[in-house]
């Protein structure tokens, strides 16, 4: 997709898979049975994994970097970087990183093996989220090993503020305390690169569902809520972290019912 003369461009590292009624739901109900078009054969939620390409001037930008090497019987990766080089990019193109989150399946390919995997990037993410996820005392190990060798090129921030030409974070904390929706936008267009703001279609059509991974399940809810009635009816294209094919869309009404509409 393009908005203005910024082109976004999905990056496929893998999929994961998740019972859906475990990880989603609205408490006390079973409204999966209204929504089986979103469920596998097995009644399974299925999650592409990846990030997104922008090119705005003379960056070169990643939203979130996959899973990783990874591979269990829930996440599968490791096809990021070749899905980069598919369009034309390697590592060392690459001028910045901005995560949604830190949550294990957006920093993936941050570094591998302890290294640092786009070398000439300045790294940047809600500073909430780093405090969370590397320097609390009770930050997970897995995630302080992968994350600590960003330091020297980390760049945090902790309001709206501009990272590039038509490149915005805008903070959306309740899945995790940092998560950051980015605002891509060129003349009247816009893009809403919300992450696990919403993890499926459905959160979007029913923002109240609540998902087992969201830190605050109120806050998250309630920026949802806040995203939903913000760009329903309006141009404003929405992008989530894992749809199908990394899909994007817009929310339109139908009668009484929001529907997520893929572009």
């Amino acid at each position: 997709m393009k908005v203005g003369d910024i082109e976004i461009l999905p990056v496929i590292d893998g999929t994961g898979r998740e019972n859906a009624r475990e990880v989603l739901s609205v408490p006390g109900e079973d409204r999966w049975a209204c929504h089986p078009e979103h469920l596998d054969a097995r009644g399974d939620l299925e999650l592409t994994l990846g990030g997104f390409l922008l090119r705005t001037g003379d960056r070169t930008v990643l939203v979130d970097a996959g899973v990783g090497r990874i591979h269990n019987d829930h996440y599968a990766g490791g096809g990021f970087l070749d899905a980069l080089a598919g369009h034309g990019v390697s590592p060392a193109d690459v001028t910045d990183v901005v995560f949604t989150h830190l949550h294990f399946d957006h920093v993936g390919w941050a570094t591998s093996k302890g290294e640092v995997v786009f070398g000439n990037a300045t790294y940047r993410v809600h500073a909430a989220d780093w405090a969370h996820f590397v320097d609390a005392a009770d930050a997970e190990p897995g995630a302080v090993r992968k994350l600590a060798p960003l330091q020297d090129r980390l760049e945090v921030f902790d309001t709206e503020t501009t990272l590039a030409p038509g490149l915005d974070a805008r903070p959306t904390p309740g899945h995790t305390p940092g998560s950051s929706t980015y605002v891509v936008s060129g003349g009247s267009e816009r893009a809403l690169l919300v992450g696990d703001v919403a993890h499926s279609v459905v959160e979007l059509e029913e923002p109240d569902w609540e998902a087992t991974f969201d830190v605050d399940p109120r806050a998250a809810q309630a920026m949802r809520n806040a995203l939903v009635h913000e760009v329903t009816d309006t141009a404003d294209l929405v992008v989530p972290a894992h749809l199908p094919g990394l899909a994007h869309g817009r929310i339109v009404t139908f009668g009484d019912r929001r529907r997520f509409v893929t572009v």
